[in-house]
């Protein structure tokens, strides 16, 4: 065991230097689902920055040191509060926020966004049917981000008034009707916050024939 350490001590070494790398520095997320449709697909790849917001210890949920505040409107990689799974969803509310949603209509400290229509799109349900879907141009406090909602699917349209907690942040799917979000998992602590994500590495069509989307790599976060 010994010898084979000593042989290999420099191929280890690097496999801790990378280990450490992705845990404390930077990352990368494959998208496993729709809830960020339409701007984010399954088999999307994206880069995830670490130090965007916290250094932490590696392998762990303990913050050194705050580098940056989180803003309305990034896209989050984030520990699940309600089990730990690994999210990433977008930014909507800060701490302090009162936040309702009226019929898919979001309100921040009681300015509503506006809307509007961005084209028709279908959404695979995972059986192989697909319904009809909605983008929409979503624009607050002079952020435009593009969501898609499903008028045929149950889903929680509206809620609040809520107040965001002191050093927590209200989280939502750009897929509005088909997102495990805040609405369900609860406002996200700071702490669990992992990093943002900048950029999609690559892509491919992994629900079709795993041919790579080209046009998709090197995209700036939508």
């Amino acid at each position: 065991m010994k010898k084979l350490l000593r042989e290999n001590k420099g191929w280890l070494a690097f496999l801790l230097l990378f280990g450490l790398f992705r845990t404390a520095v930077a990352d990368w997320n494959p998208i496993p689902s729709g809830s960020m449709r339409p701007n984010l697909l399954e088999g999307d790849v994206v880069f995830v920055n670490r130090l965007a917001y916290n250094v932490k210890i590696p392998l762990t949920d303990v913050v050194l040191a705050r580098l940056g505040e989180p803003q309305r409107g990034d896209v989050v990689t984030f520990s699940s509060p309600l089990d730990g799974t690994r999210l990433i969803k977008r930014l909507v509310a800060l701490p302090g926020d009162i936040v309702e949603m009226r019929d898919e209509q979001l309100i921040i400290n009681g300015q509503p966004a506006s809307y509007a229509a961005a084209g028709a799109a279908l959404e695979p349900l995972g059986d192989g049917t697909r319904v009809s879907a909605q983008n929409v141009d979503e624009t607050f406090a002079g952020h435009r981000r593009r969501i898609q909602v499903i008028p045929e699917l149950m889903a929680p349209r509206s809620f609040g008034p809520v107040t965001v907690p002191k050093d927590q942040f209200m989280m939502l799917g750009d897929n509005r009707d088909r997102s495990a979000d805040s609405r369900m998992v609860g406002m996200v602590p700071r702490h669990l916050l992992i990093g943002r994500a900048e950029r999609i590495l690559a892509s491919a069509a992994i629900d079709g024939n795993w041919m790579p989307r080209l046009e998709r790599f090197g995209m700036r976060m939508p």
